[in-house]
């Protein structure tokens, strides 16, 4: 069984991180890759269903994303990390178990994400019912050298999956798709005959 690959979406909360992994998601799905979608704010409710937030636990939590993204590869499944993973030990730790292993910091100002605040992340940040929003009052550490750069801010999320997909065809974690020739127009091509 030919080993799948892991792309990890890391940046700050609102940063357009899981926009991106949907648009990839389904860009993957069309060619044909059995792919997973980790997603942090769901696995959490299955691995730490009452989250502290605080280094102890985060390291925990990402520990056992990376284990079970590792298992899906091994098995023939391409896995998309969801997650800020504020660490970049947390993000490294996954690379280290998973060969064929991607990358990708979505960059986004924190006033944009912010004003987005979906999920009113930053609003308890202020209100101080939260007090480990990366970004604001964690740390947050950007990839040295990510694979891929997104702009969050003005970058589509589909136009980002491309970019994202040609990187894995530049490491040779994917193989281009080649487009079957265009059919030509039957009626077209009897009235060139005539």
């Amino acid at each position: 069984m030919q080993p799948g690959f892991a792309v990890w979406i890391t940046g700050l909360p609102a940063s357009g991180k899981s926009s991106v992994a949907a648009a990839l998601a389904r860009e993957l799905s069309a060619q044909g890759v059995n792919v997973a979608v980790l997603e942090s704010d769901v696995l959490r409710r299955v691995f730490t269903p009452h989250p502290r937030y605080d280094e102890e636990e985060r390291e925990i939590f990402y520990g056992a994303m990376a284990y079970v993204g590792r298992l899906l590869t091994e098995r023939g499944v391409s896995v998309i990390f969801d997650a800020t993973a504020n660490r970049r030990a947390y993000r490294d730790h996954a690379a280290k178990q998973i060969p064929q292993f991607l990358e990708v910091y979505v960059d986004c100002p924190l006033a944009v994400c912010i004003a987005r605040d979906p999920k009113g992340i930053y609003r308890k940040a202020m209100e101080k019912t939260a007090t480990t929003v990366p970004g604001v009052q964690a740390a947050y550490e950007p990839p040295e050298h990510p694979d891929v750069v997104v702009k969050g801010d003005h970058e589509t999320p589909e136009i980002a999956a491309q970019r994202v997909v040609t990187k894995l065809i530049e490491r040779g974690f994917l193989n281009a798709v080649v487009a079957p020739p265009a059919k030509l127009n039957t009626r077209f091509t009897e009235r060139l005959k005539t």
